[in-house]
């Protein structure tokens, strides 16, 4: 299997258990969280296999020294996972610029700029492997979620032109959409400075839900996703950019296939247009 990885986010949840499972399976890990003493019994438990760094993935500098320290230590990178992220809920109207711009750097710049250095590395070796982590909010619109949502759908967009551009270096690009796995999300969403009493319905019945989410029957478990990882990365043939991951995953995303077939149904009518199957 690939033997070098950088892992943002393995503070706790998803990112940590795929430091874990790869160090499990043999490869060498720089292990990335805010603050890297979380990481001490991993370290402790994976001595030489698991290297903490600090990583704020909205720092440009700390980045540049993470990629930086993974080719020092490690002579190169061959897969790069940008797990890092953080939630943020509020209505359109509650959230600020300053906020929208926090949520954009953490989901979308932060992984883009990693992405953009680790880049040279894999094209000198003429193999790679980046994985960015989405969510099922890169594909469906919840309310109350719309900054994090535009996050998603933005990094998915940038995940399908980099995979156009990088196939030809032998570098892949996975976009992974987990569904609801025990991460503590829920508990962890921040919320808007601003809240107004107009988005006192859906939103806030579905800010409700997230805060209990990790007591839904059957949900995931953190350490199913890095098994799942460990499989694509693993696997010989890939043909799926996007891979939905997790017990609820296909059975959300198929209900909005399906509600796209319909709206483009209705759109044609509207329009006009002709069926070009007919």
């Amino acid at each position: 299997m690939a033997d070098r990885w950088l892992v943002t986010g393995c503070s706790s949840g998803l990112g940590r258990a795929l430091a874990v499972a790869a160090a499990q399976a043999g490869a060498y890990v720089v292990a990335t969280a805010r603050k890297p003493a979380v990481l001490a019994d991993l370290v402790g438990e994976w001595p030489g296999r698991i290297i903490p760094l600090a990583l704020d993935v909205r720092d440009a500098e700390q980045c540049e020294q993470a990629v930086r320290t993974a080719a020092d230590r490690l002579g190169g990178v061959d897969v790069l996972v940008n797990n890092a992220g953080s939630g943020l809920f509020g209505a359109v109207e509650e959230v600020s610029d300053a906020e929208l711009r926090d949520q954009l750097e953490t989901l979308v710049v932060g992984p883009w700029r990693l992405a953009r250095l680790v880049l040279p590395l894999m094209r000198a070796q003429r193999a790679g492997h980046i994985i960015n982590v989405s969510s099922l909010s890169g594909r469906i619109a919840f309310p109350g979620l719309a900054a994090y949502t535009t996050g998603k759908y933005a990094l998915e967009g940038m995940s399908q032109s980099l995979a156009a551009e990088a196939a030809p270096h032998g570098i892949r690009v996975t976009i992974v959409e987990p569904g609801g796995f025990a991460t503590g999300y829920g508990t962890a969403l921040a919320e808007s400075a601003v809240r107004l009493p107009a988005y006192a319905g859906a939103p806030d019945e579905m800010l409700g839900a997230l805060r209990v989410i990790e007591q839904t029957p059957g949900i995931g478990r953190p350490a199913d996703f890095a098994d799942a990882v460990l499989r694509l990365v693993a696997a010989e043939h890939p043909t799926a950019l996007r891979v939905p991951i997790g017990p609820d995953a296909y059975a959300y995303l198929e209900v909005a296939e399906q509600a796209a077939r319909e709206e483009l149904t209705a759109a044609r009518a509207l329009t006009g247009a002709t069926d070009p199957a007919v």
